[in-house]
């Protein structure tokens, strides 16, 4: 088998959700697993903000933590299994898609922690589902 597997990840219960089966799913495939974390800054906030370095900073730090819990999480389930983090500054559906080049499976949480938390699948698991260049898990929280 081999190969890797993609997982996205943003701090929310359904990306937690998606890293624990991603994690299994690389263990039993022997497969590399990349944790992935997208950033990039909200509309809202640049439209209204004179973006600084130190602001800029701050949202690639957040997304770094978060890919970092992820990793530890990951590797507290599946030891053996090889983790590969990536913090990747552009939207989450693009990036994913991006990552998943060559993947066996990339797996998203049916929503994230998007202001759209109501609707049934989350627009980047949507997004990702619908390009993806190979087969995708969506996991519910």
């Amino acid at each position: 088998m081999g190969g890797f597997v993609v997982v996205g990840v943003d701090g929310s219960e359904h990306g937690e959700a998606a890293l624990r089966f991603a994690a299994e799913e690389a263990a039993l495939r022997k497969a590399e697993l990349r944790v992935v974390c997208a950033w990039d800054v909200p509309t809202s906030v640049s439209m209204s903000v004179a973006l600084t370095a130190e602001l800029l900073r701050s949202f690639g730090d957040e997304a770094d933590g978060i890919v970092q819990a992820a990793v530890a999480r990951a590797k507290e389930l599946q030891p053996s299994v090889t983790l590969v983090p990536r913090v990747v500054e552009g939207h989450a559906g693009s990036v994913l898609l991006d990552e998943a080049q060559g993947a066996a499976l990339v797996v998203v949480g049916s929503r994230g922690r998007g202001d759209l938390a109501g609707i049934l699948l989350g627009s980047v698991s949507h997004q990702v589902l619908h390009h993806s260049p190979c087969p995708v898990t969506v996991v519910r929280g």
